[in-house]
Parts: structure tokens; C-alpha cells; sequence
């Protein structure tokens, strides 16, 4: 028989709290486990009524409505073009792109109208400023303005890309040409230049390559521009540690000429007949037969009245870039975006903005409307260039060795001066 003390006996006292206590400690340690793990309360998105509708008809009394309270020079002010050529452009993009069809919400309430949207990115543009800016005037909110404003570019390169940034056709190149030789330069289509575009926002790993010594990251445009200020030619996206010839290796903007795709052109320069349009450079552009550079330090009366004029006229492009960028100041202005593509779109749909504008305000279209208010008639005699579009400059011999041709560039540089003088001289 086992002995009674080997046996543990528990006698319960009514008075003694510690089991009370023990217990109590470990409900507040589970308590405070759970709480722990239980993750934060969201926060919800706050939903503001902006009154869309209220906003469309302020917009259209104001600017779009057969009395409308602001003219059409005010419109031209602050939208940068004419009002036929904005409506334009909102019908094709309702027409063609579906995001800026109008549409109805779950409720049948009318959404966002195309005029609106189109407002809305058009103002980002031309202003330069944040997203949410437009949201007390258009009552459209920042989210849906940025996508407003990333579906207004692309479908504005999609639509008028391939017409408002081609490459000059054969009736283009005759009105080109035709002011080269009016100006004294015969044989020239336009002046090549390039610009930075600050990069505000660039990643931290690619600013050293987007980055020049000490300052802001920037990403350089090379373009082609003519008298009227049309840009024919645009090649974006380089680094900014790129000078003018690094940018040059990288364009295509001899690619028509070097694969024999460009048009075959004829023209005399002080009795010498050539077959090869040039640009009108600065001074760090290399000597090739495409390129015509001004006299450093002129001393001779007719190099001083050469370099007058090719520095005077090599301004194009430079005019052009101050316009682009007061009429549109995102480009003027860092850009705020972390997307390499979606800034080369902005920069795209900017320039044929550009150029859209350009053919709607100026005078004439062709080469026969200028001759024909100049001078009465719709023919000009002496002309002493032509444009064949049936070229296969291939067969002439290799196309990098006619582009770089040191001597052809020499010869045509001192037949431009002999013209200029003959044309201008005192």
C-alpha cells in the first residue's frame, strides 16, 4: 500500500488571486499578439462629386458655343492653335480612338466629354504644369488627366505621324529648294540643329549616362527645320553626355541617301551643276557634302557677306526649337516622368502638334500658291533645280562616300560664296 505523501494535493483557497492573475497576464499577452498581427485599417479613397457635366458646359460657353465668352484670339492663346484646327482634332480622335468616345457609367450618367479630355491634355501641354491643375476649371482629376494626357499623345502619333513628321515629298522639296535659292543658298532644304530636354526624374543607374559633368540628366532631339519652321526631320532619344556628331552617328537622317531611297535632285551653284541637297550647320559638324558651315572669323568682304547669310539662315532651327518650346512648356519645363517611352511620345506628339499648327497658319501650302502670290503666275523662269522622285542613287556609287566627300564640300562652299556675292553683294 503506496504511502498517502507521495500524493500532491491541491486544497483551493477562495482568497488566494494568483491563479487569477496568471491568467489574466496571458489573455493580455494573446490580446496584444493578435492585435499585432491584424493588419491596419485602409484608408479609403475619398470621392469627390466634381460635377463633370457643369464643367463640359462651362467649357463649351466659354470657348465652343455660337456666342462664346472668350474670342477666338484667346482661344488661339491658350489652347496654341486655332480653334478649326483643335475641333479637328478632337473629332478624329473620338472617331478613331475609343478611349475618348463619350460614354455612360453604371448609373447613366454621361462620363468625361472628348472636349473635356482633349482640354485637359492640350492644357498640360502648353502649361507645363501639375496634373491636378485642370482640375478646377475641366473638373477632371489628376489620375484621369495624366490618362487623358498619355492617350492624347499616342493617339496623336498614331493618326498624324506618318503625315506631319514625313520626310519631305516631291512637292515639298520643290518649295524647299525654291526657298534655298531665293535666300541664296541653292540646294538647301532646311538647317539641322539639336536641344536637351531635362530629365528631372531619371533613374539613379542611368544618370551617369544621361548626365553631362555636373549637370541634370537630359536627353537630346535632333531636327531638321525650314524657313516656314516645319520640322522634317526628328531623331529623339539619346543620351545627354552626346554631342552633336555622337547624335549624328546614331540618325537616320541620311539613311534615304545612303540606301538610295532619296529623291534624285538637280541644281546649279555658280555654273557648277550638283545632285545632293545639303543643311546649313554650325561649326562642330563635320566637312561632308550635305553640310554647309559658316567662316570662322571672316576677312574678306565676300566671306564676311557669306558668313552674314549662312548664319542667318542656319537660325531656323533654332527659331524652331524657342517656338516648340513657348508653345508647348512641358518640353521647356524638367520632365517630372520616370518612363523613357512615354517622354519620347510627349516629345513626338509635341512636334507634330507643331507642324500641324504650322501648315494651318501659314499663307500658302505649295509651290505654285507662293509663286502665284508673289509674282502673279504659278511658274518662275530660270529655275535651276528639279526634283525626280524615281532615284536610285545607288547606281551612282556608294552612298557614305558621296555623303562624306570632303571636296565635293569644299567646292560647293566656294560656289556658294561666289553666288551669294553675285546675288547680294554691295
Amino acid at each position: 500500500m503506496a504511502s498517502s505523501s507521495n500524493k500532491f494535493h491541491y486544497h483551493y483557497d477562495a482568497n488566494d488571486d494568483s491563479l487569477d492573475q496568471i491568467f489574466q497576464e496571458q489573455f493580455d499577452k494573446e490580446l496584444e499578439a493578435a492585435a499585432e498581427e491584424m493588419p491596419a485599417p485602409k484608408n479609403k479613397r475619398i470621392y469627390i462629386d466634381r460635377k463633370r457635366e457643369e464643367g463640359h458646359n462651362r467649357l463649351w460657353n466659354d470657348y465652343f458655343s455660337d456666342n462664346p465668352t472668350y474670342p477666338e484670339k484667346l482661344f488661339r492663346r491658350r489652347f496654341r492653335m486655332n480653334k478649326s484646327l483643335f475641333l479637328r482634332i478632337v473629332n478624329r480622335l473620338t472617331a478613331e480612338v475609343p478611349y475618348f468616345r463619350p460614354k455612360k457609367d453604371a448609373t447613366f450618367r454621361d462620363g468625361v466629354s472628348p472636349l473635356q479630355q482633349c482640354t485637359a491634355a492640350i492644357r498640360l501641354l502648353a502649361y507645363g504644369g501639375a496634373a491636378d491643375g485642370v482640375d478646377e476649371y475641366i473638373r477632371i482629376g489628376e489620375t484621369t488627366a495624366r490618362a487623358c494626357l498619355e492617350h492624347f499623345v499616342v493617339g496623336i502619333v498614331d493618326l498624324f505621324g506618318d503625315e506631319y513628321l514625313r520626310r519631305p515629298t516631291e512637292d515639298d522639296l520643290r518649295r524647299l529648294l525654291f526657298y534655298g535659292e531665293r535666300r541664296g543658298f541653292p540646294g538647301m532644304v532646311g538647317s539641322i540643329d539639336c536641344m536637351h530636354w531635362k530629365w528631372k526624374n531619371c533613374p539613379t543607374a542611368w544618370k551617369g549616362m544621361y548626365s553631362r559633368g555636373t549637370e541634370k540628366p537630359t536627353i537630346v532631339l535632333e531636327a531638321v527645320a525650314s524657313e516656314d519652321l516645319w520640322i522634317w526631320h526628328a531623331f529623339f532619344g539619346a543620351p545627354g553626355t552626346c554631342n552633336d556628331l555622337n547624335v549624328l552617328d546614331q540618325s537616320p537622317v541620311f539613311k534615304d541617301i545612303i540606301y538610295g531611297r532619296a529623291p534624285e535632285l538637280k541644281y546649279n551653284v555658280n555654273g557648277r551643276e550638283y545632285n545632293l541637297a545639303y543643311y546649313l550647320t554650325d561649326g562642330i559638324y563635320p566637312e561632308w557634302a550635305t553640310f554647309v558651315k559658316s567662316i570662322p572669323r571672316p576677312q574678306h568682304p565676300k566671306h564676311c557677306l557669306f558668313a552674314e547669310h549662312q548664319e542667318g539662315a542656319r537660325k531656323d532651327v533654332e527659331r524652331a526649337f524657342g517656338v516648340l518650346q513657348s508653345r508647348f512648356a512641358i518640353i521647356k519645363n524638367p520632365s517630372l516622368l520616370w518612363s523613357k517611352g512615354k517622354i519620347a511620345y510627349i516629345m513626338r506628339a509635341c512636334l507634330i502638334l507643331h507642324n500641324m499648327i504650322v501648315e494651318d497658319e501659314r499663307d500658302s501650302y505649295t509651290l505654285e500658291q507662293e509663286l502665284e502670290q508673289e509674282n502673279g503666275t504659278g511658274t518662275t523662269p530660270g529655275r535651276s533645280f528639279s526634283v525626280s522622285m524615281a532615284s536610285n542613287l545607288e547606281g551612282l556609287g556608294d552612298g557614305h562616300t558621296r555623303v562624306h566627300d570632303r571636296q565635293a564640300h569644299h567646292q560647293l562652299k566656294e560656289d556658294l560664296i561666289e553666288n551669294i556675292w553675285n546675288k547680294f553683294g554691295y
